[in-house]
């Protein structure tokens, strides 16, 4: 009986599931830094490619140009602001690395209601901290600038101060948005990979010429 109590447990979908995804968040979180651009406070950014290139939040930079990184390990490096754009709330740091192991970014279009995301980011300075949930939502939003409406990501995962630029994440551990702020108290938006994709794209080939992974 007992041996076949030990089996049951081991072949758990739950039990095989959380350990999968223990695993996953795991190896990310070397990918997900502390940014710092000012005394006043901290952001999240993850690491895009193996030539020193992180992304986050334009409102974690403000008007910076400069940002420090610190990684889970404690190593910092300084970053220097390579591209930003504010309308769609994304900025672009590089440090002098290469050969680091980067974050996947998975296909947002592909993303369901109801689906399973998790978060990793700082919140009120706990670094690496790891929240789940659902994705409630796939709507748009209207910027103030020339994109228009753009599409966004809503989840009940919860976030606080501190998880801006961090990663929403899929079940695979792929990034599939930047979380970017909360409305109504308990509701957190992500801009989604299609748009992480088509910015990356465009601002590292023009700022330094060499392509994502």
């Amino acid at each position: 009986m007992a041996q076949q109590a030990t089996l049951g447990t081991a072949l758990n979908p739950a039990t095989l599931f959380s350990g999968q995804v223990e695993n996953l968040l795991a190896e990310l979180s070397d990918a997900i830094v502390v940014v710092r651009a000012s005394r006043s406070g901290a952001g999240a950014g993850i690491l895009v490619d193996r030539f020193g290139h992180v992304l986050t939040n334009a409102h974690v930079i403000g008007r910076h140009q400069k940002a420090q990184l610190r990684f889970r390990n404690g190593r910092t490096e300084a970053a220097k602001l390579v591209a930003r754009d504010r309308e769609i709330d994304l900025a672009l740091l590089k440090f002098e690395g290469e050969n680091e192991r980067p974050a996947n970014l998975g296909d947002s279009t592909q993303l369901a209601v109801g689906e399973f995301v998790f978060t990793i980011g700082h919140p009120w300075g706990l670094a690496h901290s790891v929240t789940q949930g659902v994705v409630s939502g796939l709507d748009h939003a209207r910027t103030q600038g020339r994109k228009g409406l753009i599409p966004i990501i809503r989840t009940d995962a919860l976030l606080a101060p501190g998880n801006s630029g961090g990663p929403l994440l899929n079940s695979q551990g792929e990034v599939i948005g930047v979380n970017t702020m909360i409305v109504g108290g308990d509701q957190g938006v992500a801009i989604p990979s299609a748009v992480i994709n088509e910015f990356l794209s465009e601002k590292i080939d023009l700022a330094a010429g060499v392509r994502l992974h």
